[in-house]
């Protein structure tokens, strides 16, 4: 019996398939940009996560490391790609603000990317060795008032969110230090390990560092204490009006069809709640974030007009 056009259309729609010739996706490997050098948090989740998504999708999730610009060079890279779901990116705040530093910018966040959804939220910290003599934020703030131009601190690039928050401090309390940037979390945890710097403004990469007794956390940046530190104060109780709040998720360049789009919102949705993920999140003091492509372009637009906010404020727009 012969089969109508419209049937054998609506039987490709049910299977997942791409009406384009008919061919599945995805039918080759994916690549995923993981703006963050190898070995940092960032990077470590990613790899799982590809992974974990790879399984589902039954093709390879490939990770590309593409660090530098504060984490911007992944979206940078992913608006030039074909918006065939080959080619993804992580976001994050970072790469949120970029646009707003540079003349000339590469991309617009609210134009040139299609949001597959978010995974995870991003806490940061003010840590130092734990052989160091400050045992509190206040004995910290206090040493950096005191010898000005001699402490410094390392940061995941500039415009980055410990950037930023780095500088509201040394504003809120008369500080005068040394803000060093990295390509990402594993160099300024180098860096801060073998002495190079005196503290780091960064995300939970310092974690494994806190629990294994090797780096002390002064303070954090969220609005609350974190669960898994509940001791360790919020730069908000020490009188300093500063926090940020960096939620990262999945994107690929604008114009990607809609099932396409659904496969991967599903494939990347079921690895961020597998036990392994969250086994893994945890470990890194985050958790979970989920938002799902239109929450997150929601986010994306209402957190483009903040940050742009923030690079006029604190004068970060580069010549």
């Amino acid at each position: 019996m012969a089969i109508s056009k419209r049937y054998f259309l609506a039987t490709l729609l049910s299977s997942g398939l791409s009406v384009g010739y008919g061919q599945t996706y995805p039918s080759r490997s994916i690549t995923l940009y993981c703006p963050w050098p190898p070995g940092g948090s960032g990077d470590a989740q990613l790899r799982l996560l590809a992974k974990l998504a790879g399984a589902q999708l039954k093709q390879s999730v490939v990770i590309e490391n593409r660090p530098g610009a504060a984490g911007a060079m992944g979206a940078a890279a992913v608006v030039r790609a074909k918006a065939d779901g080959y080619t993804l990116s992580q976001s994050h705040n970072g790469s949120i603000r970029y646009p707003y530093m540079v003349p000339n910018a590469p991309y617009d966040p609210n134009k040139d990317f299609t949001y597959i959804l978010g995974i995870s939220d991003n806490p940061f910290g003010l840590v130092v060795r734990s052989d160091s003599p400050w045992q509190t934020l206040d004995q910290f703030l206090k040493h950096a008032q005191q010898t000005p131009g001699a402490v410094s601190v390392a940061v995941p690039g500039t415009g980055s969110p410990g950037h930023l928050v780095a500088d509201q401090i040394a504003a809120a309390a008369k500080i005068q230090w040394n803000v060093i940037p990295f390509k990402g979390t594993a160099d300024s945890m180098n860096s801060l390990l073998g002495g190079h710097v005196t503290a780091a403004a960064e995300s939970t990469g310092w974690a494994t560092y806190v629990d294994s007794g090797r780096l002390r956390l002064l303070g954090v940046f969220t609005d609350r204490r974190m669960k898994k530190y509940p001791n360790v104060p919020t730069l908000k109780e020490a009188g300093i009006n500063a926090s940020d709040f960096s939620p990262w998720g999945i994107v690929g360049p604008a114009g990607m069809d809609p099932a396409v789009v659904r496969t991967l919102h599903d494939a990347f949705k079921a690895a961020m709640e597998h036990p392994e993920f969250a086994a893994l999140l945890t470990s890194l003091s985050q958790q979970t974030h989920y938002m799902t492509g239109d929450e997150y372009r929601k986010y994306v637009a209402e957190a483009a007009q903040h940050q742009k906010g923030v690079v006029e404020k604190y004068n970060l727009r580069q010549s």
